[in-house]
């Protein structure tokens, strides 16, 4: 049977306390629909329907790139009931909904599996969780066979109903056909004035069709986000999950408390990663690639062999094999860096190809230039490639040496086995093979006094 996916997105998120549409808040880098998005996908759907409201165009925006989607606009917030029949016009009677939360991530595609699975001969399937403090949520009511009769929001539940400990995650898969007829039956008389979807449950009995209560293996999984303190529950649940499936695939940790991906990191053999470590977007480590303590990694691709020192920062950059950056270093877009080549403390490289065995061991600044093998640039020197209006090209030939503090004023062209003499500024292109160096002339000023503070 096909099926058809309504994932409620239109609420607030007034306890966030922010400007930014809930489902939109970060988790691992990452909105928290964009990963119920991504569990929905691994279902292969035959839709996706997002119910949206509250910041309807910033949520639309977000996801415009997403062609697959089946927006639904909620005007007015009356509840989960309401909802779920915005989008049921556009579904055939003969698929299966498949009822997700936007902002209950970390719900896995194996569980959602279940769900409809059990849903699968007409019976409605219900997700529950057995917690240790249910308050808040609505409970799940079991008649003397054990089957699911009814649910009961917290707000309306009794105080022997408040004490069962099953409850309703939201997530349910039924039937379109008779999930529509049901909903036209929901009425608004309860405590908070809403439509609930749960009322389903009842009409569903009453109607002779049984619901499947299936119960989640770990409750981890439909932890819904409220506020700023669950938010920081579940990012320590995923970055927790990712530490875990890492070390599987060969990585070692100093702490895998201590990670932070936001993105998708692709890793080869016996990789080391220290403590602080954030990688964002799409990072790849290869073979025995070590990371330091506090390196931010994102968009960059790292050759085997390759160790990053601490406190360094990558970005859209990507290294050969048996490449050390850092400590302190930082590679900006464009950095391309072959085999064996040396990034060293507080040394930025930008837009920039650096070929084999060269190095800049310290305080340097490589931009928008074109560097050959085996070069040493001194401590200090700094490609001057912005006249304020545009960039210009350094060319360094192999073998070259830059002695330090030099400026080199581009365009320019230094050619292979050249020495700059340090404290040059180079103007011009400088030949190969030969030292080329640019002074102004000592001078000392016999008898010249400092000038001194007037007294108070």
């Amino acid at each position: 049977m096909p099926v058809s996916v309504v994932i409620l997105a239109a609420g607030q998120g007034k306890r966030m306390h922010s400007d930014l549409p809930k489902v939109l808040q970060p988790l691992a880098g990452r909105p928290l629909l964009a990963h119920v998005l991504a569990a929905a996908r691994a279902l292969d759907p035959a839709a996706i329907h997002i119910v949206y409201g509250h910041g309807g165009d910033e949520v639309k925006a977000a996801f415009a790139d997403q062609s697959d989607l089946r927006w639904v606009l909620q005007s007015q917030q009356l509840g989960t009931g309401h909802a779920v029949l915005q989008a049921l016009p556009s579904i055939p009677d003969d698929h299966q909904v498949l009822v997700l939360l936007g902002d209950v991530p970390l719900v896995s595609a194996r569980t959602l599996r279940r769900l409809i699975n059990d849903s699968a001969d007409g019976e409605l399937a219900l997700l529950t969780a057995v917690v240790d403090d249910p308050t808040g949520y609505g409970r799940v009511i079991r008649d003397e066979r054990a089957e699911v009769s009814r649910i009961v929001e917290d707000k309306d539940a009794t105080d022997d109903e408040r004490r069962v400990n099953e409850v309703n995650t939201g997530l349910m898969a039924f039937a379109a056909g008779p999930l529509r007829r049901f909903l036209a039956k929901l009425d608004n008389d309860n405590a908070q004035g809403e439509y609930y979807l749960t009322d389903v449950i009842a009409r569903s009995v009453e109607a002779g069709t049984k619901v499947q209560g299936t119960v989640i293996e770990s409750s981890a999984e439909v932890l819904g986000i409220n506020d700023r303190a669950q938010l920081a529950i579940a990012e320590r649940m995923l970055q927790r999950k990712i530490a875990q499936d890492l070390m599987s695939r060969g990585v070692t940790f100093a702490d895998p408390e201590r990670i932070d991906v936001r993105g998708a990191l692709a890793v080869g053999r016996d990789v080391f990663i220290d403590v602080g470590a954030v990688f964002e977007g799409e990072v790849e480590l290869g073979d025995r690639v070590r990371i330091g303590p506090y390196a931010v990694i994102s968009n960059s691709k790292l050759g085997a062999g390759t160790v990053v020192h601490p406190h360094t920062v990558i970005a859209d950059a990507q290294t050969g094999p048996d490449c050390e950056i850092g400590p302190f270093a930082r590679l900006r877009p464009g950095a391309d860096l072959a085999n064996d080549v040396k990034i060293g403390n507080f040394v930025e490289v930008k837009k920039s190809t650096i070929a084999k065995g060269s190095k800049a061991n310290h305080l340097a600044y490589i931009g928008d230039s074109e560097v050959g093998r085996d070069v040493n640039v001194g401590a200090g020197t700094i490609t001057c490639n912005y006249d304020g209006a545009n960039k210009h090209k350094t060319t360094i030939g192999d073998r070259a040496f830059i002695g330090s503090g030099t400026m080199l004023v581009a365009p320019v062209t230094v050619g292979a086995d050249a020495t700059i003499g340090a404290g040059s500024t180079i103007t011009k292109d400088a030949p190969p093979g030969e030292l080329t160096l640019e002074r102004s002339k000592q001078t000392t000023v016999t008898g010249w006094q400092r000038p001194k503070k007037k007294p108070k």
